[in-house]
């Protein structure tokens, strides 16, 4: 029997940030979902968490986790397929430490991924946008702070991560605004930012405390770095305030990515160019750009227009004789 908690250590501390080079962010999902499996197993298995041995994760557990993710915490297909990842790999790292593990090992592999939807994005009109950045107040400290990440944020069409990870070098005014972009995958992009979203960061820089001790561009209450649920927040109240001038924006679901997916959608009606859409949002693939073609009705409807549609038969409906249709329906 072998002790869970000392190779789920070496995992998150040794194998994925010096021998993958995982981001900072894949650790800490990695994290959260042993949190919350272990968690689970302890319960199921009346044991504490550090006295868990891997020999108990066997299938069986790990599909009644992945059913209790669904079923208990309302978590989406989609969700339910990342825990699924980082349980994966987990045991990928104990095959070539543990060999005992190897027939558990594939039978955690052989567990399948769930079908995910393909929905449409949500994402914001050009008047629900401008609303929403209007709210904050330029008048206060936290307002003006507010409404440079709230521009930049979709002026980029940045991930969270992104936003709250930009330092003060990442930033450059001259000879034009410029942003250095570190995305997903450590894939870099330079991005060009209107004069509009250069002007509310030069107004939030020139209040910026000097004294502040992280280098993050944006910065909490505290004058720490922003973090994911501290944006989550900030957005949420500025949209619902911005509700209030604009209602259709209760009837929407709207998420930091929100604010990137109306980005992307902005751009693509503005190019026609799903090529440069991607190349702004830093995707690795085209085929990750295409969900903005689907849920854009002028692409298909110049399509539409493009096509010849087929001609309709000329004809007038006429009315039978009441007096033949009773005798054709008498039974």
């Amino acid at each position: 029997m072998t002790n869970l908690a000392y190779q789920l250590s070496a995992f998150l501390r040794e194998y994925l940030p010096n021998e993958r080079r995982a981001s900072q962010h894949t650790i800490d999902a990695y994290a959260y979902t042993f949190q919350l499996l272990t968690t689970f197993a302890s319960n199921v298995l009346k044991t504490k968490p550090s006295k868990l041995m891997i020999e108990a994760l066997d299938a069986k557990v790990i599909i009644n986790f992945l059913n209790y993710l669904e079923s208990d915490r309302n978590n989406s297909p989609r969700t339910r397929n990342a825990r699924m990842a980082a349980i994966k790999a987990f045991f990928r790292f104990l095959e070539y430490r543990l060999v005992s593990c190897l027939e558990q090992s594939r039978r955690i592999h052989a567990i399948p991924m769930k079908k995910t939807d393909q929905r449409l994005i949500g994402y914001l009109t050009k008047s629900e946008m401008q609303t929403l950045l209007d709210t904050p107040d330029p008048h206060t400290y936290l307002g003006i702070r507010d409404r440079a990440m709230l521009h930049l944020c979709f002026a980029a069409g940045l991930r969270v991560s992104e936003l709250i990870g930009l330092n003060l070098r990442q930033l450059v005014f001259q000879p034009q605004p410029t942003i250095h972009v570190i995305g997903k995958g450590r894939r870099e992009r330079i991005l060009p930012l209107w004069k509009e979203t250069a002007t509310v960061l030069r107004s939030w820089l020139a209040i910026r405390s000097n004294k502040a001790f992280s280098p993050e561009l944006f910065l909490n209450a505290q004058g720490g770095c922003m973090t994911r649920s501290g944006f989550e927040y900030i957005l949420s109240k500025h949209v619902n305030t911005a509700t209030l001038k604009q209602p259709s924006l209760e009837e929407k679901r709207i998420s930091p990515h929100s604010l990137r997916h109306s980005c992307a959608m902005h751009t693509l009606k503005a190019t026609h160019d799903v090529r440069k859409v991607s190349l702004w949002l830093g995707h690795a693939d085209l085929k990750s750009t295409e969900m903005y073609l689907r849920a854009d009705p002028d692409e298909k409807l110049e399509t539409l227009m493009a096509m010849a549609p087929p001609s309709l038969q000329r004809g007038k409906f006429k009315t039978p004789d009441k007096l033949l249709e009773m005798l054709k329906n008498h039974k």
